[in-house]
Order: C-alpha cells, then structure tokens, then sequence
C-alpha cells in the first residue's frame, strides 16, 4: 500500500536542497538506503485522423514505467483503465502511431534514493522534464498490508514524522475501495496524477527553482 505525493520546495531553497533536507531527516530516523529508483511517463494523444469530424475530444494516454516492477509496462487513460503490459508494449506503441501519437517534449521523470525503515520503504525523487528539476515526489509504501482500511491511519502517522505540516490526504485512488485490494496500478495512477498536477505548475513560474 502505498501513499505517492508532491513535497514543496523550501523556501529559499532549490529542489535538490530541499530533497538533501528530506533525506537527512530519513537518516536522522534511522532508515537505510536501499538502491535508486525511477518512474517515467511519456504522453500519446489520439491520432487527428481517427477522430473523424465530429469535433471529438482525443484522450490522452500515458505509458509509464516503474524501475520496482522492471518486467512491466503501465498504459493508463485519465479516470480509468490502467493495463498492465510486459515491457515490449513500447515497441507496439511505434507499430500504433496512426493511433495514438506521442505528444512532443512530454517525457517526465521522478528519480531519487530509496529507503528502508521498518516494513516502510520510501523513495523521495527528483521529477524532471528535460533538463530541469520541476519539483519533488515522496513515494512511501508499507510493505505488509494491502487493503487502504486496514493501515492508512498507521502510514498516515509515518508521513507525519517526517513530511509534518506537508503531509498528504488520504490518496484519490482508495476512493471507494478502501476494503479493495490495493496493486501496482494504483501506484502508477497516483505518480500520473503527481506529474500532470507539476506540468500544470509549470505554466506559472515558480520561484525557488533553479
């Protein structure tokens, strides 16, 4: 089960500072680093001469990647489906370019360090596109529970250990399933959330990144 949100960046701070600050808080409570990870999402629009001359709206799909299930690709419409592919999806999705073209510059990517502490894993990551730093995710999965009713309130008292006044809500994706059994998907879908909610900041400037 695991809660994926957006830290801010402190203030006077730069992303990578301000990640620097998160992870020392990590160390001072004593979690150990446990390898890198990586979460990436590219964008495809509906392809123009599919959508005939109704005046309909393409959808958007985003085909995304998670280095903890390294055999799988995710493809997810916004509000649902979520399909689970093995990793030669990709290859398929060039075969399908009269179908769903990949939207320009889209690719953005969360990368960082993964932590260890108790049964939490935590994976605080820098989100990129292109070149530069757009803001901060704090991915922190309890490893031994997979129904959100059972232990949100136990990973919600983790988050505020150490996120404090940042912490998160309850995710989108526990909804109405909070006795579901929570999977992969519902991950990908809270890191696609993650990374439209940062693109859609990156149409105002904000200050403190550099």
């Amino acid at each position: 089960l695991s809660s994926v949100s957006q830290m801010p960046v402190a203030e006077g701070k730069s992303v990578q500072q301000t990640v620097e600050l998160l992870t020392r808080k990590l160390e001072m409570l004593g979690a150990e680093k446990q390898g890198t990870f990586c979460v990436d999402c590219e964008t495809y629009h509906t392809a123009a001469s599919t959508l005939g001359s109704q005046g309909q709206t393409g959808k958007l799909m985003y085909v995304m990647h998670n280095s903890e299930y390294p055999l799988s690709c995710f493809a997810l419409f916004e509000n649902g489906p979520c399909l689970i592919a093995d990793t030669n999806f990709d290859v398929l999705m060039v075969k399908l370019k009269g179908f769903f073209q990949s939207a320009k510059a889209s690719k953005i990517e969360t990368r960082g360090t993964r932590y260890q502490y108790c049964d939490f894993l935590v994976k605080v990551g820098t989100v990129t596109m292109g070149p530069s730093a757009r803001g901060i995710s704090v991915e922190v999965e309890y490893g031994p529970c997979v129904v959100a009713s059972d232990c949100w309130s136990l990973l919600l008292e983790f988050l505020q250990s150490f996120l404090g006044s940042h912490t998160p809500g309850a995710p989108a994706v526990f909804g109405n399933r909070h006795d579901a059994v929570y999977g992969p998907a519902d991950t990908m879908v809270q890191y696609m959330e993650l990374f439209n909610k940062i693109r859609k900041q990156q149409q105002v400037p904000v200050a403190g990144i550099r």
